[in-house]
């Protein structure tokens, strides 16, 4: 399997001015190859990414001398990242490739044979050594280093291929974890993970930021400096989510056998105006993603039940449906067997008993099972009693919860 550390970066005065170079050179070529590719397009050719590498470097040695002062990847890896832009559009028909700009995602790729991490320092060609902000946690085969920027830290992201982990866990802990707004999280075992809402505690603030760089005058220094300023607020308010939801996937995809989850239609969602900003703000499709590998890494399984799936307004107890039951309702009475259900809990523990006629894994490897939407009936799961240690561990803090 195939995992990517990302470290920050401590360069000094003039190994910041050769990545924010090197970051140059590589837009550069992006957006030569781009604007070759279009004209030779619009012509009647048919381009690719190969045939443009050896046009550019046919000429870059007459024209472009100054790429040669940044390291020879710069200049050779956006051509094969154009051509997959290309690839991808052409195959989903959306996204078509658009060209790069200046201090918008500045990166720029190095492969495996030309930098190499040396303890807490990692030596870039034409760069020099650069301080990391901590070792490496993995220890496999490098595949590829990625150089970054973030507003004004420098980050790198390294690349690893690793062998494929053994098991791990040692419990048959089944757990459904039905996500919400309120509540981030809620599993079967009745834990509830309450929503920190990141962007609503620095709300107010961000408002304050973006009234300030409104009244700056364009082109200016001053707003350049406030533009800054508002991007590290966001970018605090990203990392801040981040880091929450490493946690909370960590755990759960370390301590639990099995892991069952909704297929949401996050895009559908985000539909809805009132909605919208709460539902970005809580990252669903990026808690999915983190089980997914995290499961993977640790040998739990990871299983998404239909999107259509009744979990909330099915009686968890005797299987009874209700007809309708509304968003603002937020516990309610079943009328065939009088149980009274928290209603995420209840979607919960609807989720733990998705799976239909599938026994439960003896330490399988990680796997995504769409089944059908009957109800299988399992006895309730307990918290593991190691919940607290697994939370401090491996550099991840606590998790209140």
């Amino acid at each position: 399997m195939n995992l990517t550390h990302k470290i920050r970066l401590y360069p000094n005065r003039t190994q910041t001015q050769a990545l924010l170079k090197a970051c140059g050179v590589a837009r550069f070529t992006y957006n030569y190859a781009l604007a070759e590719w279009k004209q030779q397009y619009a012509t009647g050719n048919k381009p690719t990414a190969l045939k443009l590498k050896k046009e550019f470097n046919a000429i870059k040695e007459e024209k472009f001398p100054w790429v040669y002062e940044s390291p020879k990847d710069c200049n050779q890896q956006p051509f094969t990242n154009l051509q997959k832009a290309f690839s991808k559009f052409f195959k989903t028909k959306k996204g078509y490739p658009q060209f790069k700009k200046k201090g918008v995602r500045d990166s720029f790729y190095i492969s495996n044979d030309k930098a190499k991490v040396v303890e807490n320092k990692i030596r870039i060609p034409l760069v020099g050594e650069i301080k990391l902000a901590e070792q490496p946690r993995f220890d496999g085969k490098i595949l590829s280093f990625t150089v970054s920027k973030d507003v004004d830290w420098w980050f790198v992201s390294i690349s690893y291929e690793l062998p494929q982990p053994s098991v791990s866990i040692q419990n048959n802990e089944i757990v459904g974890v039905d996500l919400g707004l309120t509540t981030f999280a809620t599993l079967s075992d009745g834990t509830k993970i309450e929503n920190p809402k990141f962007l609503k505690r620095l709300e107010r603030k961000l408002k304050r930021e973006q009234r300030k760089l409104a009244k700056k005058q364009k082109c200016s220094a001053n707003r350049g400096k406030q533009r800054v300023k508002l991007a590290k607020l966001y970018r605090r308010i990203r990392q801040q989510r981040q880091d929450f939801l490493h946690k909370v996937t960590y755990f759960l995809a370390k301590t639990k056998q099995e892991i069952v989850i909704e297929d949401l239609s996050v895009s559908g969602m985000l539909k809805n105006r009132k909605l919208a900003k709460s539902i970005a703000n809580v990252s669903w499709a990026e808690f999915r993603r983190q089980l997914e590998y995290k499961t993977k890494r640790f040998g739990s399984l990871l299983t998404v039940a239909d999107r259509f799936f009744p979990s909330s307004k099915t009686c968890s107890t005797c299987g009874f449906k209700v007809d309708k039951l509304p968003l603002s309702v937020r516990s309610w009475t079943c009328s065939n067997c009088s149980k009274l259900h928290d209603r995420d809990i209840n979607a919960a523990i609807n989720l733990r008993d998705f799976r239909v006629g599938k026994a439960i894994p003896e330490f399988k490897p990680v796997e995504i099972v769409l089944a059908g939407k009957d109800l299988f009936k399992a006895e309730p799961s307990t918290l593991l009693s190691t919940k607290q240690e697994i939370l401090k561990d491996e550099h991840f803090g606590s998790l209140n919860v």
